[in-house]
């Protein structure tokens, strides 16, 4: 009989950590159509986004500029506001009321308050007499405008002269006004530094926003 020889397998290769290396590489897997199209999407939509928010920033700049032109026009050439700084025109109007004045007003009339510049400053008076009048105030501090006495009954004080410069009878410039103060006792008007010139006044008061003694 033959002899059969028995066959051994071959010993398994080892490696540091007692297994078996991995001879293959793992292949990177292919993505789905469906993935590639979605991350697609996604950049596209984030490219309409950031497009989106800088037409938003665009359309705010455009706007905001649009509007502070709009408040310049209508607060520094048509509209004004002041703070009436005494109590000139008391009690009609007090000191620390807002005031808002139209500065495009072309003719101005007897009664009409207006804010004006005298002295170096702001003032806010009431005009009692226009280019052409004659004024006058009496010894007995009454006052006069061409030759008759002038009653006002929203004015609570007389109205005495005042020791300066200006002298009775005046007659006015045909573009100057006699404005005086409704509190007639204390306030620093025509009586101080004579007619008003009419570039002069800044404009006619519309509105009056009291203040609040809280």
């Amino acid at each position: 009989m033959k002899k059969i020889k028995r066959q051994t397998a071959a010993p398994a290769l080892e490696t540091g950590s007692g297994q078996m290396p991995e001879v293959l590489e793992t292949l990177p897997k292919a993505e789905s159509p469906a993935k590639e199209e979605k991350k697609e999407k996604k950049k596209e939509s984030r490219k309409m986004t950031r497009a989106q928010a800088l037409e938003e920033i665009k359309t705010f700049l455009i706007r905001l500029v649009l509007v502070i032109g709009v408040l310049y026009v209508m607060f520094g050439m048509i509209f004004g506001f002041t703070q009436m700084p005494n109590d000139a025109m008391a009690p009609s109007i007090g000191a620390g009321d807002l005031l808002l004045y139209y500065r495009m007003q072309q003719t101005y009339a007897n009664s009409d308050v207006v804010v004006y510049e005298a002295d170096g400053q702001t003032r806010v008076g009431r005009i009692v007499a226009a280019g052409g009048d004659t004024v006058e105030i009496t010894e007995d501090a009454q006052l006069k405008v061409n030759g008759s006495v002038v009653y006002e009954d929203d004015i609570y004080y007389s109205t005495p002269a005042y020791d300066s410069e200006v002298t009775y009878p005046l007659t006015l410039g045909s573009d100057e006004f006699f404005v005086l103060g409704d509190h007639r006792e204390n306030a620093k008007d025509s009586r101080w530094f004579g007619p008003v010139a009419r570039d002069q006044i800044t404009g006619k008061v519309i509105t009056v926003i009291r203040r609040n003694d809280i």
